[in-house]
């Protein structure tokens, strides 16, 4: 029997073992997508205790604590930081069979060298040790990410958004983790919400200097913000659906319904896929003509329950799992940027494990151009980034692509405590090759697979973004 979390965790092979520590443990991290906040890496933020950093805004825990009969009052609510912690520690035991489990304790190990386990017998000592270890130099938000030797973030950007945090940091020359920005537009297409929507388009109107009167304008209004992103080294885009959309309106008619919704009237569905379709078709020419990643997120169906999304708002952890139509729209919105010879190199992510082989085989369709995978299947994402899913994922793709040219993890976190997701992924990924060498389905050729190994940790990323993870300040130019 081995021990819990030994130094060969989720390795079952000797294969596995060698890849994971010879190759794959000390590769740096390109953290291409997540939801840490500029600011407070800018401004490296130091936290005042455990539950500063690990609790608050982590939605992952908090829908365990809820299942595990917790009160919202010592989950979001006015409890204190230390009796939070007190229900969080005392939900922990019970979560053994969930990668929580496992995160909380690589987190502890790795951050903070702390070898309990979590539970309410050693709740006291595990807070107090890691509470005073972030109150020093060495546990400021920078530093954390020179731990982990995180050479790039793509922070999750709006376009009204100043980006000066992005400024900032492109000119500390002291500090070596890239931040870069990722426009992500989803207020700007929310046609389901004339009001909300119309609010936005009037903040993008000053913000830009275009009025957002007209479908043409409104799409000057995203181009000039995008330019603008471009200039402070945004080299990805990221749009977040319930379903892929596809319903294409003449020229006339989409200029109809941004009228209609400008002027505040809600809109049936199909008119609202017309709108989404125009508009994303435009985003997907810009990325392309500056040779951007465009990143589709679907399959989420967010903000369940209405009485808490009122009360706490959205990315409280009542989202879930949606289930509808996507080979076809998918297929469409592909197929029509690829005929106008305007598809960038795209990342697909789905969170329904269903469409795990309907993604992997669309991909196939649309590769080309000399570029190595130009089409991705994402990483296994947000309900799936757990050793199940993450290995389902990766075996579509292997089964139907080629998983050597995958750009492999991101953290698509919040938390500053993120970063051993990293390494978990790369005891999965190790494992499973591993466990062909093992069986005999891969050559025991390490020169071929820790190269392989390698390259999904970080170099295929860093070659596909185009981003030179060694240089500093603002971008002007195309690469």
């Amino acid at each position: 029997m081995r021990s819990f979390m030994d130094g060969n965790f989720l390795l079952g092979s000797k294969p596995a073992q060698r890849l994971y520590h010879e190759y794959a443990e000390r590769m740096p991290i390109f953290d291409y997508h997540c939801h840490l906040p500029p600011g407070e890496i800018a401004e490296d933020k130091r936290f005042q205790n455990l539950t500063d950093i690990w609790l608050k805004g982590d939605h992952y825990k908090w829908r365990a604590m809820r299942t595990n009969g917790v009160k919202e009052k010592y989950i979001t609510g006015d409890a204190s930081d230390r009796e939070k912690f007190h229900a969080w520690a005392a939900t922990v035991p019970y979560t053994i069979g969930n990668p929580l489990y496992h995160w909380t304790h690589l987190e502890l190990r790795r951050y903070f060298g702390i070898e309990e386990l979590l539970s309410p017998a050693t709740e006291e000592f595990i807070y107090q040790t890691a509470s005073d270890l972030l109150k020093t130099r060495d546990f400021s938000v920078k530093h954390l990410l020179e731990k982990f030797n995180v050479k790039v973030i793509c922070t999750t950007d709006d376009p009204a958004d100043s980006l000066e945090y992005h400024r900032l940091m492109g000119m500390d020359e002291s500090f070596p983790t890239r931040v870069l920005p990722t426009f992500r537009p989803d207020k700007a297409l929310a046609f389901e919400t004339p009001h909300e929507l119309n609010m936005y388009l009037d903040t993008l109107s000053r913000i830009s200097g275009i009025e957002t009167d007209s479908f043409e304008s409104y799409i000057g209004a995203l181009k000039n913000r995008h330019d603008f992103f471009h200039t402070m080294g945004c080299r990805i885009s990221d749009h977040a659906l319930i379903l892929p959309v596809y319903r294409i309106g003449d020229k006339s008619t989409v200029s109809l319904l941004f009228e209609k919704i400008r002027k505040g009237n809600p809109l049936y569905s199909g008119e609202i896929e017309i709108l989404k379709t125009a508009a994303l078709l435009e985003l997907g020419k810009m990325d392309a003509e500056k040779r951007w990643v465009m990143q589709l997120h679907f399959g989420a169906l967010r903000n369940n329950n209405t009485r808490m999304l009122h009360s706490l708002g959205p990315d409280a952890g009542f989202d879930s799992i949606a289930d509808g139509t996507v080979a076809v729209p998918l297929s469409r919105f592909l197929d029509t940027l690829e005929n106008q010879e305007n598809l960038p190199k795209t990342i697909i992510y789905t969170l329904n494990p269903r469409d795990n082989y309907l993604i992997g085989t669309m991909t196939g369709n649309f590769q080309g151009g000399g570029i190595p995978g130009k089409i991705q299947f994402g990483s296994g994402w947000w309900f799936n980034d757990q050793k199940d899913g993450m290995e389902n994922q990766m075996r579509a793709l292997a089964n139907l692509g080629l998983l050597s040219r995958f750009v492999g993890m991101l953290t698509d976190s919040r938390s500053f405590l993120s970063y051993p997701r990293h390494e978990y992924f790369r005891r999965v990924l190790c494992n499973i090759i591993g466990g062909w060498v093992e069986n005999g389905e891969a050559p025991e050729d390490y020169n071929l697979l820790g190269k392989m190994v390698q390259d999904i940790s970080f170099n295929n990323a860093a070659d596909y973004f185009g981003i030179d993870s060694n240089r500093k300040g603002v971008l002007t130019d195309a690469s």
